[in-house]
């Protein structure tokens, strides 16, 4: 039998190097900052310095004080110090070696490490707060001219399923699926009067903020299946589905997202029923028409 990588060394955390260093020569203010970047890493990558003020009862002056007694040049040095150590211990080889390891080769394993990660996907949305997201989505939806639906990496390939599928109910669906500077011309699509419907883990990258960016912009109202409670990208969702991965250091399973949004489409299905037949059985007719006739 084949022998499961060991788990890679973590980069280097340089944050709480010098958080450790420096801490006892840092004023209560100064430390009170300190503290919360280091209990919400992910948060921060997606705030400015007068929201992480805001947060800890402090002004943004204080914030930018405190980043530079632990060593950082400004804002933008800590972030990128903190998203490389995160990008590194989110690293898809890790978490897949751990979950290998932990499930020993043992297939009867691997199936109850599905089924129990569906059952929690069940009970998240079958939760009163989800279904009141849920609801809301589909309101949004039902009023909308075309969705953007939003998502990289294997999430990418969930969001063109998905612009599919709502595409087959009369709703244009566009996937904004690409990475880089790629996405901008994906970006190029998006129109006034859509809804954005977002796949998300909960970081703000550089391709979340830009999608966002683009749809304030546009006066786009954003839906989000979020994975992460604490995520800053919460606060732009006008309806917000969360389905939080209970062991985030395992390997991610998207079943969670593409049932959401299977569950969507039939809610938007089932509430506006004559533009779904009638898109359906415009699509009947096309594939006639397509299929060589038989003889």
């Amino acid at each position: 039998m084949s022998q499961v990588a060991p788990r890679q060394k973590r980069v280097k955390d340089l944050y709480t190097e010098r958080f450790n260093q420096r801490r006892h020569r840092l004023s209560p203010g100064l430390l009170a900052v300190a503290t919360y970047i280091d209990a919400h890493r992910h948060a921060v990558l997606g705030l400015s310095a007068l929201e992480i003020g805001f947060e800890t009862g402090t002004s943004d002056a204080t914030v930018i004080r405190a980043i530079q007694a632990l060593g950082f040049s400004g804002l933008r040095d800590l972030k990128d110090t903190l998203d490389g150590w995160l990008g590194e211990t989110d690293s898809p080889v890790e978490k897949m070696a751990l979950t290998a390891r932990e499930l020993g080769g043992d297939c009867d394993a691997a199936i109850d490490f599905v089924i129990d990660s569906q059952r929690r996907t069940a009970e998240a949305l079958a939760e009163p707060e989800n279904r009141r997201a849920m609801a809301a989505a589909v309101r949004l939806l039902a009023g909308a001219d075309g969705v953007c639906v939003f998502g990289i990496g294997a999430s990418g390939i969930i969001a063109h399923y998905a612009a599919r599928l709502f595409s087959r109910s009369g709703l244009p669906g566009l996937a904004l699926n690409a990475t880089g500077i790629a996405l901008g011309e994906q970006l190029l699509g998006m129109r006034a009067g859509q809804v954005l419907l977002m796949l998300l883990h909960g970081r703000a990258h550089r391709e979340a903020t830009a999608t966002l960016a683009e749809a304030q912009r546009l006066g786009l109202p954003v839906v989000m299946i979020l994975g992460r409670a604490d995520s800053p990208l919460r606060a732009h969702a006008a309806a917000c589905i969360l389905l939080p991965r209970v062991k985030s250091e395992h390997v991610a399973l998207h079943a969670p997202g593409l049932v959401t949004i299977e569950a969507m489409h039939l809610a938007l299905s089932a509430a506006t029923p004559e533009r779904t037949v009638g898109t359906l059985d415009r699509l009947v007719t096309l594939y006639g028409e397509i299929r060589p006739h038989s003889r």
